[in-house]
């Protein structure tokens, strides 16, 4: 068996860290959970590969850092850990962000899902339509249409935006009707 000649060593060590660097890069930007399939697509590097490298960077950032990487079902997300979000989100926003009516608005229509818009709006007042306007727009919510009202549901963004799945917000809310 040949050795590898230390000049060979420096290539493959610099193809790795490029490589780290796209997946970096690939988490960084995208914002939400990325499947293996997507992130083949945006690197070019093979799964096999893919893998070790994410395993890489969760050890890099995981233990030295603000910044986490999550795994949920073979799919991955960048955030920043869940001590350090409150201060982040008050930065990025000026303020906090949400405000405490829009925070109890969603945690409403979270608990009570699939709930009727006219239903939310006998509970919180006319501001609550505001609320739900944006909750939409940033795509938290899905509102179909439903007679004269609308029927409000959690969006597949809400479980990603507040790192949750749904079974767990079900397994709550199962325990806080018990």
């Amino acid at each position: 068996m040949e050795l590898k000649s230390e000049t060979q060593k420096e290539v493959d060590e610099a193809e790795e860290i490029k490589n780290l660097k796209k997946v970096e890069a690939a988490l960084f930007i995208s914002g939400r959970f990325l499947s293996l399939q997507e992130m083949v697509t945006l690197t070019d590097i093979n799964p096999i590969l893919l893998r070790e490298l994410l395993d890489k960077l969760i050890e890099k950032y995981n233990d030295n850092s603000a910044i986490e990487i999550l795994a949920k079902e073979d799919m991955w997300k960048m955030d920043v850990k869940q001590e350090y979000r409150d201060m982040v989100n008050r930065l990025a926003t000026g303020e906090a962000e949400f405000s405490k009516a829009e925070q109890e608005t969603l945690a409403i229509i979270a608990y009570k899902q699939p709930v009727k818009q006219s239903i939310i709006i006998k509970i919180r007042g006319n501001k609550a339509y505001e609320h739900i306007k944006h909750f939409q727009e940033i795509g938290l919510l899905h509102a179909k249409k439903l007679g004269h009202t609308k029927e409000l549901n959690l969006s597949e963004d809400f479980y990603d935006y507040f790192s949750l799945q749904k079974k767990e917000l079900e397994e709550k809310e199962h325990h806080n009707n018990s």
